[in-house]
């Protein structure tokens, strides 16, 4: 597993590491089963793979700082699209699998929700590099799973970066009033739910493309909403509308109004086991918030 020293990796690791051997490498060493290996250096990525001789190739890391990807245009294309081309080359010459982690964020918002099928059309580089990557898998790998993923929950304080933890923080911050866009549209994604289903398509073998989000159709206002709730501090917390323009300076990379996708081909398999994002959000805070604040 290539860059898993991230809050999906966390989540892939402990989904598949009782059942299976693993290598897990990242360049940023945070566990103790990691290893270094920076997957944009193509001669040692291969020698890291080849030595081991795995049945899978699980590629999972990337630049998801939108900001940062706008401001390092180079860096963000060799780190999320060319390791990606160097995932490919290596597991086609050991004619294994590949999986490549994608994003509801290579749509560009025109629709409210997406399918399978929708054609993307990314706004800024980090969708375009992800898209690129997406596109190249597709375009040179038989055996390969993409799987796209939305507004990622996962490994708590530790190494979420994402909405619920820049809210945690806040909050533990002492902050009473939480400012929150009303007109950006999406799905959360709970890592665990994520790693199982992605467990489940590599076991059937039905390789191709899926939108892998959790159920329930929502935006950043309402999960916050539901954060405060589950927190039981609906008496404590203000929750306040603000458009995207309130974090102009802050965020100004371009972000789609929706970024909602619906998992359509794994419904019409039968394999979707994503759960609502309600259920997986109190599952969350309670597993890893529960002394947080």
């Amino acid at each position: 597993m290539a860059g898993s020293g991230g809050m999906l990796g966390e989540a892939f690791y402990k989904v598949f590491s009782s059942e299976h051997e693993l290598k897990c490498t990242d360049k940023d060493v945070n566990e103790e089963w990691l290893s270094f290996m920076d997957f944009r250096d193509f001669d040692a990525y291969k020698k890291d793979v080849l030595e081991f001789k795995p049945d899978y190739l699980f590629h999972l890391g990337a630049y998801t700082d939108l900001e940062y990807c706008e401001l390092n245009i180079d860096d963000t294309y060799t780190t999320n699209t060319i390791a990606v081309e160097n995932a490919v080359h290596i597991s086609n010459e050991l004619n294994i699998p590949l999986l490549y982690i994608s994003t509801a964020g290579i749509y560009d918002g025109e629709k409210e929700l997406y399918d399978d099928w929708d054609l993307p059309n990314p706004l800024g580089h980090y969708a375009r590099s992800k898209y690129m990557g997406e596109l190249f898998v597709k375009e040179n790998k038989r055996e390969h799973l993409v799987c796209r993923a939305g507004w990622m929950m996962g490994a708590g304080p530790k190494k979420d970066k994402k909405f619920i933890q820049k809210l945690m923080k806040q909050l533990k911050d002492g902050n009473k009033e939480l400012f929150v866009v009303n007109d950006k549209l999406g799905t959360p994604t709970f890592t665990m739910d994520f790693a199982q289903n992605a467990k489940l398509l590599m076991e059937k073998r039905f390789w191709g493309v899926y939108n892998m989000v959790c159920g329930g159709e929502t935006g950043r206002l309402e999960v916050a909403q539901e954060l405060v709730k589950v927190l039981g501090k609906e008496n404590e917390i203000k929750v306040t509308e603000v458009s995207s323009t309130y974090f102009k300076d802050v965020y100004f990379a371009a972000r789609p109004a929706s970024e909602r996708l619906v998992n359509k081909r794994l419904d019409l398999r039968g394999l979707n086991i994503m759960r609502d994002w309600r259920i997986c959000l109190k599952e969350y805070v309670d597993s890893y918030y529960a002394d947080y604040l």
